[in-house]
């Protein structure tokens, strides 16, 4: 589960604001247990206990199992319903550039070659057939908030806008990603390659596919048993090598992707015939997940001073 600095994430703060729930959760990561065997343990009444538990299904972070059902149907057993929570600070950068962003909607690509399970969707409907590549061509695609397939890739070309004056410090690209699992698999792991004209800039292995809890801006119609949200990452290429979320994966420098040669640029985004874990991924555009934003691609440049 992920957690922002904003009011949707107040029950699971709440939530965790106490110790007796606290317990209650430890409890439950060792064996699911129904209310009965938390008030014995924790030696306080069933009116409070069951006051405790529904805070914690409020916020989602227990629920009531099939897998672990009593004999006796009319006991309710409790399990977590996560097994890990990430606070998300907001990120920024100060840098005493200038900077120019392009955003890059979903359906705006120029190229790809995808496999099923694949698809596209707009923040009102399923575009096309499901698992049918044809609707990678159709007209209806520039619509897409949502993108995903288990191999291939996209491809973007991305106006440059940068001036003969400007001189590139740092390239950062921003989206909301996951890995793809025909309805959804938390942990599917998948190795993301990120390619700039035509060079690879690095790989990131996406931890999963995720439907724990309802992405914040994913639409009512979507089934809830399918992917909601991914991962908000900050791929950044600077003059010195290439990271992803400040953590260094390549020694790729901006020199070596040549901006300045070129009108346009290049972006790929898919899975290599090489890679390890070859999970697919999902793109999630403004009307889908838990960020409301498409592809962004930011250039951060300096200029040539002006003679006097």
């Amino acid at each position: 589960m992920q957690l922002y600095l904003d009011d949707i994430s107040l029950p699971v703060y709440k939530a965790l604001a106490s110790e007796t729930r606290i317990k209650i959760l430890n409890l439950l990561a060792d064996t699911p247990s129904t209310i009965s065997d938390l008030t014995q343990v924790l030696q306080i009444s069933k009116a409070i206990l069951s006051r405790h538990v529904k805070i914690l299904e409020n916020a989602n972070l227990i629920h009531l199992s099939n897998s672990f059902a009593s004999s006796d149907q009319r006991k309710k057993v409790y399990t977590l319903r996560v097994d890990k929570i990430n606070i998300i600070f907001p990120k920024k950068i100060y840098l005493p550039y200038k900077e120019r962003t392009e955003e890059v909607k979903l359906g705006y690509f120029s190229d790809f070659d995808v496999i099923p399970s694949c698809g596209l969707a707009s923040k009102d409907k399923i575009i096309g057939k499901l698992d049918d590549p044809r609707v990678f061509v159709s007209n209806e695609r520039i619509a897409a908030s949502l993108l995903w397939f288990s191999n291939g890739y996209v491809e973007y070309k991305i106006p440059n806008a940068l001036e003969p004056n400007q001189h590139p410090r740092m390239l950062e690209l921003s989206l909301e990603i996951a890995s793809e699992f025909p309805g959804s698999n938390n942990v599917w792991p998948s190795d993301i390659t990120f390619t700039i004209n035509g060079v690879d800039v690095g790989t990131w292995t996406s931890p999963g596919n995720y439907s724990d809890v309802r992405g914040k801006l994913t639409p009512s119609w979507w089934d809830k048993n399918f992917s909601q949200y991914g991962l908000l990452k900050h791929l950044r290429i600077t003059e010195n090598d290439s990271g992803i979320d400040g953590e260094k994966i390549s020694d790729l420098k901006l020199s070596d992707l040549d901006l300045n040669g070129s009108p346009f640029i290049t972006l790929r985004i898919g899975i290599r015939e090489d890679s390890v874990n070859k999970g697919g991924l999902t793109i999630f555009g403004e009307d889908f997940g838990n960020h409301p934003q498409n592809i962004l691609l930011s250039l951060y440049y300096s200029e040539d001073a002006v003679a006097l």
